[in-house]
């Protein structure tokens, strides 16, 4: 790569090079750096130092400057999300240091990336670009720029609380970091960005970053991971494998380690479920979950007997009948279909819809009921005729003429 130390002397990979002015020369919103450093004290409670992230725009060398309790990701990603619109656009590439918001392990030719800050700057359509580690030409100009704000915005000052420290940052980089006359451009910063730098700088998008919480889970034997306590299914595929997982208030996206998209959900609250029917192969899904036609059709398989035992067993029993008729699809594949059919017929005849009472005829072995017709005449059946004189002479309290046949026949 031919490097024009003359003009842009700031080349793709970070570095800057000194033109023969002896100043830097970038072309405006090409670039914007970043440090941290120290803040000032805040004595509210317990006394205390927040941290100090500073951005300067290389070509203006118009700041900004955010007072920060932690510099996890989150916190750096918002720090320079709001320099951003400070500065009413994003520059072409942003330069860091190797901090572990953004960097996870450093490397000069290929850095392992926070995916959270790869995202932010894929929705500002910016570059990132860490420095080399333990290169300080490579992070000249911010370097002098931390110094700057411990020197001469907070040198001497307390606060009573990081939002107070950052009232008065704003108001500094305004009044007095602005209107300077830089050292080396010879130029006043503010004057610089607002005719130069900020019409270059590129378009903001519509809404901010909508950040995310982000983790890896171990998919479950189920095909879901969990997710603050609710579960999201995956391909099955993924079983037992570790997956990346982000979400926000409303999505929850799981990747695989590549950061290939695997699925995506509405966010649910905790304890409920969201399987993806995809996700699910057609040998885990239960019958029950299939429906009744798809049950019935497998007892038509077992036989008519079966068939007619199941109708009747799902009108009397309606919807809680479904899982019946899956455990009576599953006496199929233990049990002869001769013998399903013929405890259905035996049930079918005494009306028991139970599917234990199939079980225990399976077991038995047991026959139909018989039905025995009526008869009308048998020896040990007296007339009615008999019975109506019984009654009468009940009522008037004479012998009854049958109980005298039975004297006389007696003596």
């Amino acid at each position: 790569m031919v490097i024009n130390r003359f003009s842009d002397s700031s080349d793709d990979c970070g570095r800057e090079h000194r033109c023969r002015s002896g100043g830097w020369n970038v072309s405006p919103a090409r670039s914007c750096r970043s440090i941290s450093g120290q803040g000032a004290p805040i004595t509210s409670g317990r006394r205390k130092r927040p941290h100090v992230l500073r951005l300067v725009l290389s070509h203006s060398r118009k700041g900004y400057s955010e007072a920060l309790w932690s510099q996890n990701a989150e916190s750096f990603i918002r720090a320079i999300e709001d320099a951003f619109w400070s500065f009413g656009g994003a520059p072409k590439t942003l330069v860091v240091d190797n901090l572990k918001a953004a960097v996870l392990k450093p490397d000069w030719f290929d850095p392992d990336l926070n995916p959270k800050i790869q995202a932010f700057c894929a929705h500002y359509g910016t570059t990132l670009l860490p420095t080399k580690s333990k290169t300080p030409r490579h992070k000249g100009k911010i370097e002098r720029g931390i110094d700057y704000v411990q020197e001469n915005a907070l040198k001497g000052l307390t606060f009573t609380s990081l939002e107070e420290q950052n009232r008065h940052l704003r108001e500094w980089e305004q009044s007095v970091a602005d209107t300077r006359i830089h050292g080396t451009t010879r130029k006043q910063v503010g004057k610089v960005f607002e005719e130069v730098e900020r019409p270059a700088l590129l378009p903001l998008p519509v809404e901010r970053f909508p950040f995310f919480h982000e983790g890896q889970r171990i998919v479950s034997r189920d095909a879901h991971v969990s997710v603050e306590k609710a579960y999201y299914s995956v391909p099955a595929e993924f079983l037992g494998r570790t997956v990346r997982v982000r979400w926000d208030s409303r999505v929850v996206r799981i990747f695989d380690q590549r950061m290939q998209p695997v699925a995506v959900h509405v966010r649910h609250e905790p304890g409920r479920f969201s399987t993806d029917p995809r996700h699910i192969v057609a040998e885990k899904i239960s019958g029950v979950e299939r429906g009744a036609a798809w049950l019935m059709n497998k007892v038509r398989l077992i036989g008519a007997p079966s068939v007619q035992w199941a109708e009747s067993m799902l009108r009397e029993r309606g919807i809680e009948g479904v899982r019946v008729l899956h455990g009576l699809v599953s006496l199929g594949s233990r049990h002869p279909s001769a013998a399903i059919n013929q405890a259905c017929q035996i049930a079918q005849s005494h009306g028991a819809y139970r599917l234990r009472f199939i079980r225990e005829l399976i077991k038995r072995e047991g026959s139909p009921q018989e039905q025995f017709e009526f008869i009308d005449h048998h020896p040990i059946i007296r007339e009615l005729a008999d019975y109506g004189d019984w009654v009468r002479a009940s009522l008037l309290r004479q012998p009854w003429k049958g109980d005298l046949i039975e004297e006389e026949s007696l003596t």
